[in-house]
């Protein structure tokens, strides 16, 4: 059996079709092929879980008029015509049995090529509302799988939409708190406080953080704290702790990283998440019940980050802090409120539970297998 993943752009559309690569290579010895967009983090991240990648030349569309959004939108369309052809010609090579696409600009020529040769094809939208790619296929694909129940509305024939939920790594359930704890060398039984922005970082975020640390060095350090800037906005956030005088080898309970590689474990051994509100890390904190604040990304299309929260903050299952509200200090003094609240975070986690789609691996993986026979 040969199995085509076609994704990219961010970690939240590369991280489900790797859950679902590895339980096809687990279970069926399957063949795996992943194609991706030409210079984007799918070419680092694929490889690093033994997958082969090959790209295709393929960009985003502005909604800006501006001069530059009109070239860079210029490009893309050229893009698109020679992205075809190389979609094309890596069937022609690979001829797989299925394609999925999971998200990210390069899905689009890669599937919709599929179906035109009547291959068994599949997208997966794990976000509430859905992404420009996934409406344009919808229409060209056996199945369209959704993460919320609430994004089946979006979709022009609901009958041909299944509520799945989104794939979560199998990592991710690898190892207790404790364990997790032990593999990053935790010692002491202080709170765990993992920060991510997004597999690409934010600018507006990473400088509430700095002041988030200030605040934390300042009250001696009461939690161990974990935190991804993003490789655009390491080198920045560092050179401004610097300017105020905090040195960050000083402080090792402060770990800030380019980008967090072990995410499964950095996240088991976390007692509060702070995060966007991308629909892969919803399904990573609800699966294994981690509490959170979820600041939602408001760059993003049709607002569908705050939708994602809001599933959660409506169970009480979450706290939501929209982004024009929050400041380092709102966001030092709500971990501090939750983390040091042991009956609080075990009725968070308890709400978490309670909603979780658990099987959703399960039910893609079923959902796939039909497609084939």
């Amino acid at each position: 059996m040969k199995v085509l993943f076609t994704c990219g752009g961010t970690a939240g559309h590369i991280n489900p079709g790797l859950a679902l690569a590895n339980m096809f290579r687990q279970r069926d010895g399957a063949e795996v092929l992943f194609v991706g967009a030409k210079g984007g983090m799918e070419e680092e991240l694929v490889p690093r879980e033994g997958f082969p990648i090959r790209t295709v030349n393929i960009s985003s569309f502005y909604r800006s008029m501006s001069l530059n959004g009109i070239r860079h939108n210029a490009k893309t369309a050229v893009n698109l015509v020679r992205s075809r052809g190389e979609a094309k010609g890596i069937l022609d090579e690979f001829r797989p049995d299925l394609v999925v696409g999971t998200g990210g600009y390069a899905s689009y020529p890669v599937v919709r090529a599929a179906a035109r040769r009547h291959i068994p094809t599949a997208v997966h939208e794990s976000n509430a509302f859905p992404g420009l790619t996934t409406k344009m296929l919808a229409k060209w694909v056996d199945v369209v799988m959704v993460g919320f129940a609430e994004s089946r509305e979006h979709y022009p024939d609901p009958s041909r939409v299944i509520v799945t939920g989104t794939p979560v790594r199998g990592d991710f359930f690898d190892n207790t708190k404790r364990q997790a704890r032990a593999l990053l060398g935790i010692q002491d039984d202080r709170p765990v406080v993992l920060t991510t922005w997004g597999s690409l970082g934010a600018l507006k975020m990473n400088q509430h953080m700095v002041d988030f640390i200030l605040r934390e060095i300042r009250d001696g350090q009461p939690f161990h704290h974990i935190y991804g800037a993003g490789q655009r906005y390491y080198d920045g956030v560092r050179s401004e702790l610097q300017r105020r005088g905090i040195q960050l080898r000083d402080y090792p309970r402060v770990d800030m990283r380019e980008y967090i590689y072990d995410m499964p474990v950095c996240m088991a051994a976390a007692d509060v998440v702070l995060s966007r509100a991308g629909a892969s890390t919803i399904a990573e904190i609800s699966e294994i019940a981690k509490p959170s604040i979820l600041v939602p990304s408001p760059n993003v299309t049709a607002n569908h980050q705050e939708k994602n929260a809001r599933v959660l903050s409506d169970h009480g299952a979450a706290v939501l802090m929209p982004e024009p509200e929050c400041s380092g200090d709102k966001l030092y003094e709500q971990v501090m409120k939750m983390a040091f609240d042991p009956a609080g975070l075990e009725e968070m986690s308890r709400k978490l539970a309670s909603i979780a789609v658990v099987d959703a691996n399960e039910r893609i993986y079923d959902t796939l297998k039909g497609l084939l026979h």
